[in-house]
């Protein structure tokens, strides 16, 4: 097997070019290994993607709201002698989820296996229990090898997979698809949605996605959901602080504008203001077509990118004493409305909608939708009137008078996620298809510039704030492991 490719050349000085979670984990562990760093940010705070919205009273976070697997905040911290409990305070949500069926029937998702054994067996009876028992253990094997072995990993070629785990993966179905596996475990519709949903987080349907995605599964249900003090934003917030403490510089309200290259090399950053900032290596964090627009080399390889989704802020003093933290809104429509989002570019005829209310005066409403790719859809038109037709749909699913009570709406739409550098108009970057997953999604090292390194949700391992720490930590292995 070959060795694993490493920027070449000196690497004392580094540049990480955008602030959000994969540039601030990429940080961390450079600095740890003893490089200097300097971050360079073009809004105030860092974050990226997982920014904070003020509005008025109004404090609302604009990027993911769930957050699992806190020991992946944890490791970019203790990296540089850090704790993460002197840095943020987390809350176990319990429970994780509150999904609604059209039925009318609910479903809690609780992480304590025993305790939601007994929630399925009380809603859909006890042999689904059983199945459910079976599917955690599933998961749980296929995540530990998985995350060892394929995620946490610097992959150049498809021989860096070819071992005796590729065998046992393939031994447990993870190269079938997602839906047929969850299939084999459950029976009834509702079980079958709230443990194969998580495919639209890799950009897929269910019946398409690989098997491999139940981690995602496993992470949101069974491994648990936090909900930081302050917000998703205080993550960034901390690892930024800790970053800061630990001697890496931030430039922020900087915005990058060119990756300078003199013979085959990065030799800096210039910015916007006409300031070049020297460094022995680049770090890109944003998406990957953006990144590639920094470089004199543009971005050749046609991707397939995931949906796209309007996220709605709502400010208001209404309340419904029976919904949680995080609560998902099935439709009654399933495999058809996946169709319509992904290949026919429509928007969902009965949609399937997430409601977060992490506080007792703010929504954050999300409904997928298909990207820009797809359906280059006239959002500044269509935005206020779909965004009505969402909170209608809330209230005939049980917020009554949901429209009445908005004191602030901020819509966000494709169109805004695109005026945000995101390729087609998606948070959610390429789609986790086969030709885009591990040693085909692409790589974070640069094919021809010896000396640029790529971290974020593009590349490898992909999507999600688990896999955009990881890769963080995988880009700053390229430059410590030369």
């Amino acid at each position: 097997m070959n060795a694993v490719r490493t920027v070449s050349g000196p690497t004392d000085r580094v540049i990480v070019v955008g602030a959000g979670l994969a540039g601030l984990s990429c940080a961390l562990h450079l600095a740890a290994a003893g490089r200097e760093v300097t971050v360079v940010e073009r809004e105030p705070v860092p974050g990226g993607r997982a920014g904070r919205l003020s509005v008025g009273p109004y404090e609302f976070d604009t990027g993911p709201t769930v957050l699992t697997m806190p020991s992946l905040i944890e490791e970019p911290l203790a990296a540089v002698g850090e704790k993460l409990s002197d840095w943020l305070e987390l809350t176990p949500l319990d429970p994780a989820y509150r999904a609604y069926y059209p039925d009318g029937s609910t479903l809690d998702v609780r992480t304590d296996t025993v305790r939601m054994a007994a929630e399925v067996s009380r809603v859909c009876g006890p042999r689904e229990a059983d199945g459910y028992l079976r599917f955690v253990d599933y998961a749980r094997r296929l995540w530990e090898l998985e995350r060892h072995h394929f995620i946490d990993k610097n992959l150049d070629t498809p021989l860096d997979l070819v071992n005796l785990n590729l065998l046992r993966l393939l031994g447990m179905g993870g190269f079938g698809r997602l839906q047929a596996k969850i299939d084999q475990f459950f029976t009834d519709p509702r079980t079958r949605r709230i443990f194969s949903f998580q495919a639209m987080y890799a950009g897929l349907a269910p019946h398409d996605a690989l098997a491999i995605y139940a981690v995602i599964a496993y992470l949101d249900s069974v491994a648990g959901v936090y909900y930081p003090k302050g917000g998703m934003h205080a993550v960034p917030a901390a690892l930024a602080g800790a970053a800061a403490k630990h001697g890496v510089r931030f430039r922020y309200d900087t915005t990058v504008a060119s990756v300078g290259v003199y013979n085959g090399r990065a030799t800096g950053v210039v910015t916007t203001d006409g300031d070049h900032i020297p460094t022995d290596v680049v770090v890109l964090n944003p998406d990957l077509p953006v990144a590639y627009s920094l470089l004199p080399t543009p971005y050749r390889r046609r991707l397939r990118y995931s949906p796209s989704c309007v996220v709605l802020h709502v400010g208001s003093s209404a309340a419904y004493s029976k919904i949680a933290h995080h609560n998902i809104h099935f439709g009654a429509a399933w495999k058809g409305t996946f169709d319509e989002v992904i290949r026919r570019g429509e928007l969902m005829s009965d949609p399937s909608l997430l409601v977060t209310h992490p506080t007792p005066d703010t929504y954050y409403i999300l409904a997928p939708t298909p990207n820009l790719d797809v359906a280059p859809l006239d959002w500044d038109k269509l935005g206020p009137v779909y965004a009505d037709q969402i909170m209608a749909e809330l209230e005939r699913r049980g917020y009554i008078g949901f429209r009445d009570q908005v004191d602030v709406l901020r819509i966000v739409t494709p169109a805004d996620w695109a005026a945000q550098g995101m390729a087609a108009g998606t948070p959610f970057a390429a789609a986790h298809s086969f030709t885009q997953t591990g040693p085909f999604r692409p790589g974070n090292l640069h094919p021809t510039l010896e000396n640029v390194v790529f971290t974020g949700s593009g590349t490898q391992p992909g999507v999600g704030v688990p896999m955009v720490l990881i890769s963080g930590k995988l880009a700053a292995a390229r430059v410590v492991d030369a």
